[in-house]
């Protein structure tokens, strides 16, 4: 089935960024993604997305208003890959949850990345946001606090704003895997209004980052957050990508970059 191009508002995009050590991410990727390197740490993070207004592309914007709204929910991971024109850059998504019956019967199926469901609590004023997202199976429960905060501090990943702005906007195809687990689906985020405000974490607690299985001791430290709110964007599938191997095989490392190396203006 051909999958439709999607418009929308990010009514709020909360990313919760972790350091991470290249090998514990690298055990969590399947081929051909390796870990996207930033000072030599990779970069992992929560997504916590409520979209409004989704509809087909096609459907005029005075109509976006009868278009569907949902909370959202996403691991992700910076990766790179050897594309047919070079070394390309985007995130892997091992899970995505949603409260949204239709987004979890339509995702994998109407459009990329099969969704699990979820129920979450929102609180949200002008400058602080918590979100907890609690999914139906039991598994990777998030609780995180932010206030927003006028620069960003405190990151080891990028020395301000600009920068970790710039590092997550090259970032905006994502590839999850499908229900069947033979390839990865895609979906690219555009937009011509990006825009992202610091945010400082008051409080997190995620049960991804937090197994030590996943992740031994040591290797996920949390480095910063970032928040988007009301920024139309559109959403386009990507061609499926074929896996090599499976999440468990570790995929060769890249040496350390620095964000100037890694990100388009």
């Amino acid at each position: 089935m051909r999958q439709p191009r999607l418009s929308s508002v990010v009514e709020r995009r909360l990313l919760v960024n972790y350091r991470v050590a290249p090998e514990a991410a690298a055990r969590l990727l399947p081929g051909p993604l390796r870990p996207q390197l930033v000072h030599g740490y990779a970069v992992a993070g929560i997504c916590l997305l409520r979209l409004g207004r989704v509809r087909p592309a096609r459907v005029p914007e005075a109509l976006g208003a009868l278009g569907l709204r949902s909370e959202n929910m996403a691991h992700r991971i910076a990766v790179e890959w050897d594309g047919p024109d070079g070394v390309e850059t985007g995130v892997y998504i091992p899970r995505r949850a949603t409260a949204s019956r239709l987004n979890a019967w339509a995702g994998g199926r109407l459009f990329p990345g099969a969704h699990d469901r979820a129920d979450f609590a929102v609180h949200e004023t002008p400058d602080l946001l918590r979100v907890a997202v609690a999914p139906r199976d039991g598994g990777t429960r998030v609780d995180v606090t932010v206030e927003l905060s006028d620069e960003l501090r405190g990151s080891e990943l990028f020395a301000d704003l600009a920068e970790a702005s710039a590092f997550f906007r090259s970032g905006a195809k994502g590839f999850s895997p499908t229900r069947a687990g033979r390839h990865l689906d895609g979906m690219e985020l555009g937009t011509d209004a990006w825009r992202v405000e610091a945010g400082r974490i008051r409080s997190t607690a995620s049960s991804f980052f937090e197994d030590p299985d996943r992740f031994p001791p040591g290797s996920a430290a949390l480095d910063c957050a970032l928040v988007m709110r009301d920024v139309p964007a559109g959403w386009r599938p990507l061609p499926a990508m074929t896996t090599g191997r499976g999440a468990e095989a570790v995929p060769a490392v890249r040496a350390a970059v620095t964000p100037s190396d890694t990100v388009t203006a």
